[in-house]
């Protein structure tokens, strides 16, 4: 189901991603298997996260991409399934902030946010994650290193996105803290691998296939 099929979606699932280009997705991947290896594994992995989110049943999928300019080569090649839209400046947390202050702005009211390197991401998952808040004002899907995977809200909550030092292994522990501080106890979900290194893939990922494949439109 498309963006177009539901034009009042209450729910939304966000993905962010990076235009597919070698020497500028999956920089720490590429420092052991080669840029052009590490590109394959990341258009999998976006594109496998991008299927499971459109399947989600009454959902707006809405794909934030980078760089602004990258509309054209990411509607190229991720289709015209989810609504895309640029992310804005700043650093990982002010992006994130953004997306879903758009969200909330557009209507709906259960939003979830996801990467595009979790290779173990389902449909059934991110269907738990909306339906959670319903009773739950915050919902967050940790993840193996530290950080999270996924955080979902019903409202836009200031004072999360702000002082945190992302991409170390207190992110989700400091978004913890801001989240008691506020009064907000959220829903968990089962942990998730996202992948940085070699290590993180699941068995199988680094053979040919993952990097000659022939990548069909997600539309």
């Amino acid at each position: 189901m498309s963006a177009q099929d539901i034009p009042h979606a209450r729910a939304a699932v966000l993905v962010f991603v990076r235009a597919p280009e070698a020497g500028r997705v999956k920089t720490r991947l590429a420092a052991s298997i080669g840029a052009d290896a590490a590109l394959g594994v990341y258009r999998r992995l976006a594109e496998h996260t991008v299927r499971e989110a459109l399947a989600v049943a009454g959902a707006e999928v809405r794909v934030h991409f980078t760089p602004a300019d990258a509309e054209a080569a990411v509607r190229a090649w991720l289709g015209d399934g989810p609504a895309l839209l640029p992310q804005a400046d700043g650093d990982l947390g002010g992006r994130m902030r953004d997306a879903f202050a758009q969200a909330f702005a557009d209507g709906h009211r259960r939003v979830i946010i996801i990467g595009s390197d979790l290779p173990e991401i389902r449909t059934d998952l991110l269907r738990q994650a909306i339906a959670l808040l319903a009773d739950h004002p915050a919902v967050i899907g940790p993840a193996r290193d530290g950080g999270y995977y996924l955080l979902g809200l019903t409202r836009l909550v200031e004072g999360i996105f702000e002082g945190i030092a992302w991409s170390t292994p207190g992110v989700l522990q400091a978004t913890l803290q801001r989240l008691e501080a506020l009064g907000i106890i959220p829903a968990l979900l089962e942990p998730l691998t996202d992948v940085d290194e070699v290590g993180d893939l699941p068995p199988g990922w680094l053979d040919a296939r993952a990097f000659h494949v022939e990548h069909d439109r997600l539309s």
